[in-house]
């Protein structure tokens, strides 16, 4: 076997062996994530019947008589909820009340009445004033019949005379287990190929240098007469190309891993808020308003997550360029002209002005489509910055070599904690109206356009507030 081969098993077998203990780490965490969610609603729900039924406590003794009609109506009630895949149709939410000494003075079932429970936790522990919750089959051997129960204390001043235990079957909410579980299969199955994938690139680049080495010991064979300076030569440009070679491939493996780290951390927080209000819009008993307003959130984080792959993968192709692929003379100052007039529409919702100041016509080498762009990002972040009245300034100077760009807000300017972050990418700021994040990735992708055309990009506090954004770039050689 050879070490190319060598090297490239080693690579797959690590990226396999890597996401198959991710998935394995995040489909065995699901269930228990669903399992507390459903639990903590089940401790809320079980307070409050423990208040309904002390309100019927008479000297100490606990009087049921109201709640079987008030179970046999919500049984017995009509109603069609279409919760993503599930279609609920009935009440699963299950009662118990037991005395003083477990035994159990009202079943919502009906099932149990007299049973001692004293010795089941949820019981036992709540008569000694601490939390009890149990999680038990109705069937022995059917996992699937399994029900979750949690106790709360029934007071009569500062005596706990019984318990009032409340329980939902396991099963009710296991289908969405099972839909999160194959969701992130799929979705880690799709991960796993594309990284994959970089690992075969990766692993070419890695052992690339190994057939340099052997594509010059073939060149020094087919050679009829070997010259000393050509031989140094040739043994010169083969280590630069190899050692070039090299960087790259080390360059990308870790551009492949911080991508991934930076990604997952991007998606983690809007994928928790989508969870978050997927599991709270389950319950029944919510209103429909609180219902339409985590749907919102919903929307909206899945909007935030999508902004976020496309701009990714707009700053992922810019960086894989080398150079531009068209390049044309382009002049700067119609080209001002035409990105402030496209954000006047963004500036009057924020009530911002947008002023042009031309101070000097310059033009330069470049994909006009790109520098639109740029310029573009550094304007819409001057006017999300700005307060409402405010103007934003955009402005064209040009030195003897060299043409400048610079956008100027009236914003609260940049912190001095985030002045070296500003650059890096999925690092944001809140904006002051909304106080929410872009996706961090605007200024990245200046700094790549800018690189691609020999320029540079800076962002500072300008000298009486606010906020100076510079764009400088060559001029158009006329030689």
């Amino acid at each position: 076997m050879t070490s190319r081969t060598r090297i490239f098993l080693g690579i797959l077998l690590i990226y396999t062996a890597g996401i198959a203990f991710l998935l394995y780490r995040v489909v065995i965490d699901i269930d228990p994530r669903y399992r507390e969610s459903a639990e903590e609603s089940l401790v809320e729900a079980s307070q409050l019947m423990a208040s309904l039924v002390e309100q019927d406590v008479i000297a100490g003794a606990i009087n049921t008589a109201r709640l079987e009609p008030l179970f046999r109506s919500v049984y017995a009630r009509q109603f069609s909820a279409q919760i993503y895949n599930l279609h609920k149709r009935h009440v699963e939410l299950r009662m118990y009340v037991t005395d003083r000494n477990g035994r159990v003075l009202f079943d919502s079932q009906g099932r149990n009445l007299g049973a001692d429970f004293s010795r089941w936790s949820d019981v036992s522990r709540s008569l000694a004033g601490t939390y009890g919750a149990r999680t038990t089959r109705d069937i022995a051997n059917d996992p699937l019949s399994s029900v979750m129960y949690v106790g709360a204390p029934v007071r009569w001043g500062n005596e706990i005379v019984g318990v009032v235990s409340v329980g939902k079957p396991v099963q009710s909410f296991g289908q969405f287990v099972e839909d999160a579980r194959a969701r992130t299969l799929w979705v880690g199955v799709g991960s796993a190929l594309a990284l994959l994938v970089g690992a075969v690139i990766v692993s070419v680049w890695l052992v690339r240098p190994f057939g340099l080495i052997s594509d010059y010991v073939g060149w020094l064979r087919a050679q009829r007469s070997l010259s000393l300076g050509r031989m140094l030569r040739r043994a010169i440009d083969t280590l630069r190309s190899g050692l070039g070679e090299m960087r790259d491939a080390f360059t990308g493996r870790n551009y492949v891993a911080d991508y991934v780290q930076t990604f997952t951390h991007e998606i983690k927080s809007p994928l928790s808020a989508i969870r978050g209000a997927a599991e709270l819009i389950q319950e029944p008993s919510m209103p429909q308003a609180e219902r339409e307003r985590f749907l919102a959130n919903i929307a909206h984080e899945t909007q935030r997550i999508q902004e976020i792959v496309d701009r990714m993968m707009e700053l992922t192709a810019l960086e894989t360029r080398r150079a531009l692929d068209r390049s044309e003379p382009v002049a700067l100052g119609p080209l001002l002209r035409e990105v402030a007039a496209g954000a006047q529409a963004a500036a009057a919702r924020r009530e911002v002005r947008v002023q042009v100041a031309i101070h000097a016509e310059a033009s330069v080498e470049g994909d006009p489509f790109l520098l639109r762009r740029a310029i573009s990002n550094l304007l819409d972040n001057a006017i999300d910055f700005s307060p409402a009245g405010a103007e934003v300034l955009l402005a064209l100077e040009a030195s003897s070599r060299r043409a400048i760009v610079s956008v100027r807000d009236r914003g609260p300017g940049i912190p001095d904690y985030a002045k070296d972050k500003v650059f890096e990418k999925f690092y944001s700021l809140a904006r002051p109206h909304s106080q929410k994040k872009s996706t961090g990735l605007g200024l990245a992708f200046v700094k790549e356009i800018a690189a691609l055309h020999r320029g540079r990009v800076e962002l500072a506090n300008a000298p009486r507030g606010g906020a100076l954004a510079t764009l400088t770039l060559p001029l158009l050689s006329l030689h």
